[in-house]
């Protein structure tokens, strides 16, 4: 349970987003002591964990709005699991357990694991290759005292919230990025963004209902949505992504009779490197957006894996590079805040992921979002993905947590930022040097690993005739011949019913190839406009 508000505060009232004080934010230094006088963490097989267990003092801190009116019927009646539910008893001392099926740890037949990992600052592949740190994980490593999680535990089921151990990692990363404004957050593991926007999804929405989104945004959370009846409208975007003033005035004006539908209330947005244009929403225009939202009372996904991959202002071809942050505070302060940490309502659930940041096949996330949230939530997962595989988790736990630390993993984050920088840099170059600039324009991303290219379609010779998904399909299809694939910008868009394109695009990125190839497919792409477009 959370721990009781030090005050009581009518939520609904609070509309200016810096009117509640906090207390001081955790720091990447304050985490050695605050564990030191909280003492080893022990959490055995299936131990029941909460955010509440590693997060600082709430204490003046307000509570979350209740989301008890747009909780779904299938949310509402999820009961906890009996099983699960159970495991709150493994902790008292000298049970024996023959109620829950979980099998003795000496029938896995895996004893130890091992991984090499990068030993910071040296993240480099070379340098990981000829100076990483071999980490191991063996089956009973907490009873010999070598560590407070093992295989064992690994390997054996676990609660819907994610082990103890990684549970209260996220927790102290959360509240060091972004530092929530109100007292009963809580943060649960996920099997990766797309698994967590299917049940927020079911959680908060009925068939039929609208979901609001960026008109061009992450194909796979529409096809998340469509067949749970769910339907998608698109606002319009610019180099900031979302304009709250379109958000504002399509709900101010919607008519629920007409659209046969009511007024939509969860909005999904991805803020930083938008997939697929690339764009990042400042500060000024998230503070925007938030309180277009508790305007009309809108629940906010805030869907973030390309957050940390906010890079180095683009300076133009040739320019010298910026250097890199000088400190882990310096990055932290380099980033736009989040929209939880502009939360005073508890209205955003947060959606973050391992995948851009380490790698996609860990599959391991993790939601922050307010305590009644998270518990519906956890209630899905229990009846489902149940948690992340304990060897992802496990791997994860010994590299972040035992090896590199919230410092570690800031610096390698840093490290990401500067790699990502040069090849976005590099996509650019040779965007200028091999696309015709009277036909395609770009704006340079900063952040994610996109590129939105524009391309003039009243250039084409045959533009009074064709459609613009005739022509868009055209280039694609000469494109493959020419050897390059690039994504079509219509596969983004949230309208799948009644969305009609008015400008052309096309999506590249710079994360899946080398400098060379990245140089060469451009150049093959600039050959298929020019000749398309006869230039």
């Amino acid at each position: 349970m959370a721990p009781p508000s030090a005050i009581s505060i009518d939520i609904e009232g609070v509309s200016d987003t810096e009117a509640i004080v906090l207390p001081d934010p955790l720091t990447v230094n304050g985490v050695a002591s605050r564990r030191a006088k909280t003492g080893k963490l022990v959490a055995g097989t299936a131990a029941y964990t909460s955010s509440d267990f590693f997060k600082s003092s709430t204490v003046g801190k307000p509570k979350a709005k209740r989301w008890d009116h747009y909780l779904s019927i299938e949310s509402k009646s999820r009961q906890p699991s009996s099983l699960k539910g159970a495991a709150a008893y493994l902790k008292i001392p000298g049970l024996i357990s023959l109620g829950g099926g979980l099998p003795l740890a000496e029938n896995f037949p895996i004893e130890e694991i091992s991984v090499k990992v990068p030993t910071p600052p040296h993240f480099k592949e070379k340098e990981a290759i000829e100076t990483g740190t071999t980490l191991t994980a063996g089956k009973y490593d907490v009873s010999e005292g070598k560590s407070v999680y093992d295989l064992s535990i690994a390997l054996n089921y676990g609660l819907g919230t994610g082990s103890a151990q990684m549970v209260r990692w996220v927790t102290e990363h959360t509240e060091i990025v972004c530092n929530p404004p109100y007292a009963d957050w809580q943060c649960a593991l996920t099997v990766g963004s797309t698994s967590a926007l299917d049940h927020a999804f079911r959680m908060l929405c009925e068939k039929g209902d609208y979901v609001l989104a960026e008109e061009y945004t992450f194909s796979s959370a529409v096809e998340t949505g469509l067949p749970l009846g769910n339907k998608f409208i698109g606002l319009k975007i610019d180099d900031q992504g979302l304009i709250p003033e379109s958000m504002d005035e399509l709900l101010s004006n919607w008519d629920a009779k007409a659209r046969g539908a009511r007024k939509p209330f969860v909005l999904y947005t991805v803020p930083s490197g938008q997939n697929p244009t690339g764009a990042t929403q400042g500060k000024a225009r998230r503070r925007a957006i938030y309180k277009v939202a508790q305007k009309h009372d809108v629940y906010i996904l805030e869907d973030e894996p390309y957050y940390f991959l906010q890079m180095q202002p683009y300076t133009g071809p040739n320019s010298p590079a910026i250097p890199p942050p000088a400190s882990n505070e310096e990055f932290l302060r380099s980033l736009v805040p989040t929209f939880l940490s502009l939360d005073v309502d508890g209205r955003v659930m947060r959606i973050d992921s391992f995948s851009k940041v380490i790698a996609p096949g860990t599959r391991v996330g993790w939601i922050t979002a307010s305590e009644q949230i998270v518990e519906r939530f956890v209630r899905a997962n229990e009846v489902s993905v149940q948690n992340p595989s304990g060897i992802a988790q496990m791997v994860l736990f010994k590299m972040l947590d035992e090896h590199w630390g919230h410092g570690g993993y800031l610096q390698w984050l840093i490290s990401l930022r500067m790699e990502y920088t040069s090849r976005r840099d590099m996509l650019l170059g040779a965007c200028e040097k091999y696309l015709p600039k009277e036909l395609v324009s770009w704006n340079p991303p900063a952040a994610g690993m996109f590129l939105w290219l524009k391309v003039d379609h009243h250039k084409h010779p045959a533009a009074s005739t064709k459609s613009i998904l005739e022509i868009e399909e055209e280039v694609f299809l000469a494109a493959i011949e020419q050897g390059v694939l690039v994504s079509k910008g219509s596969w983004f868009t949230a309208d799948r019913e009644h969305f009609v394109p008015t400008e052309l695009f096309f999506r590249a990125t710079f994360a899946a190839a080398s400098a060379d190839t990245m140089s060469e497919a451009i150049a093959r792409f600039g050959i298929t406009l020019r000749d398309i477009f006869e230039l």
